[in-house]
């Protein structure tokens, strides 16, 4: 790196500056490549690196014109960065070598010497004091404090290290990616290492529900951000901004209540669970359905009509239409059927039935058993068209 930044300031220098035998417009024509460069392999640019360095080496030897001629230096170098076939190219410059070739050509210039303290300015003299000679003996003495302009023999010795090195990263591209992953390792390993370490042993890979929750934070910051603003320009419109929020917040919250009371109040039961002792449906359907027609041939016809109603809610219940509970009333059951379900006609004409000869005392003949039983099976078999139509048939 140190020989890259003296070589670019040799450079800077040689373009700025003036010599005895060229001038500065001379030197700048003098260095430009005779063309805008030629394509070239991996192999054909370290070729070139190779004969450079070997350039370089016989002009810091002779310090001549022939020698040092940037005409040596050959075109600029469109190189591939790997050896895909479709790689993409970089231009490699040699103005910097030219321009060295140009300075080299010339002797080392001999350091001046240090002005003589009686020359220097007297620190006690009044500043006021000092004239235009003084002020120029001034800017000469702080110009001697400055570093000296390393020699033209140094920055060759650095051009020949530079150019060894770029040789060197040549091999490497040509290598292909295993050369580029062992020249790497050392780094990787510490890397590793670091890693490793005790203040990243909690460290874990965002989801994707942290990065969803991530922006909405920034989204609600921002949101709060931009209310701010509007509210310093005009407080009204921040008011309703953020009263606006709050009772959204609100509609939600109730909402979500309304939700979750209604799942409470209707909720499936799993199917790993039984029901419940002492329900309905902890009671097949058919024993149910059995009883009945053994209760109408007996001639009861009130027990029958208890035992076919009894029946249809344990296989509605089997159905997981509500949760077995032997608590409830017959209109409870009939209050957790929804109003758009297609059964709920003939459950509320079967219950009208029930209640009315088992609660009511109503006296039941067979016409009323045979109207339950009709309903009974159009809601256990699922055809409630069945069950409507029964009711038309019974109520003419």
């Amino acid at each position: 790196m140190t020989a890259r930044i003296q070589l670019a300031a040799v450079a800077m220098a040689a373009l700025l500056g003036s010599s005895p035998t060229c001038s500065a417009a001379d030197t700048a024509a003098s260095a430009q490549p005779t063309g805008s460069g030629s394509e070239a392999t991996l192999a054909e640019y370290r070729q070139h690196l190779v004969e450079l360095n070997g350039v370089v080496a016989a002009c810091a030897k002779a310090r001549d014109t022939k020698s040092c001629d940037p005409a040596l230096v050959r075109q600029d170098d469109h190189v591939p960065l790997s050896n895909a076939p479709n790689a993409e190219r970089r231009l490699v410059r040699y103005n910097w070598l030219r321009v060295l070739f140009l300075k080299a050509q010339l002797k080392d210039e001999v350091p001046e010497k240090a002005h003589d303290k009686g020359n220097a300015p007297n620190k006690n003299q009044d500043k006021t004091q000092m004239g235009p000679a003084d002020g120029a003996e001034q800017t000469s003495a702080e110009e001697t404090t400055r570093p000296p302009k390393p020699a033209t023999s140094e920055l060759l010795r650095a051009a020949e290290a530079r150019l060894t090195q770029d040789i060197a990263q040549a091999d490497a591209m040509a290598s292909g990616p295993a050369a580029v992953t062992a020249e790497h390792a050392n780094e990787h390993i510490t890397m590793k290492q670091v890693l490793a370490g005790r203040d990243f042993r909690n460290l874990e890979t965002s989801t994707a529900r942290d990065t969803m929750l991530e922006k909405l934070s920034e989204w609600l910051n921002l949101l709060w951000k931009n209310a701010a603003m509007l509210q310093a320009h005009a407080a009204w419109v921040g008011r309703v901004i953020v009263w606006g929020f709050i009772l959204v917040v609100c509609v939600g919250l109730a909402w979500g209540l309304l939700q979750l009371e209604r799942r409470w109040r209707i909720r499936l039961v799993p199917e790993s669970d039984g029901p419940a002792a002492g329900a309905a449906s902890a009671r097949d359907w058919q024993l149910w359905l059995a009883d009945a027609r053994r209760a109408a041939a007996a001639g009861q016809w009130r027990e029958a009509i208890h035992f076919v109603y009894w029946a249809t809610v344990s296989r509605l219940e089997s159905k997981r239409l509500w949760p077995a509970d032997r608590a409830r009333t017959p209109r409870e059951y009939l209050a957790l059927v929804a109003a758009d379900d297609p059964r709920r006609a003939g459950l509320t004409t079967l219950t009208g039935s029930f209640e009315r000869t088992w609660y009511g005392g109503r006296a039941a003949g067979e016409s009323e058993y045979a109207q339950a039983e009709k309903l009974a099976d159009g809601l256990i078999s699922g055809n409630s068209a069945t069950g409507i139509g029964a009711n038309k048939g019974g109520a003419q």
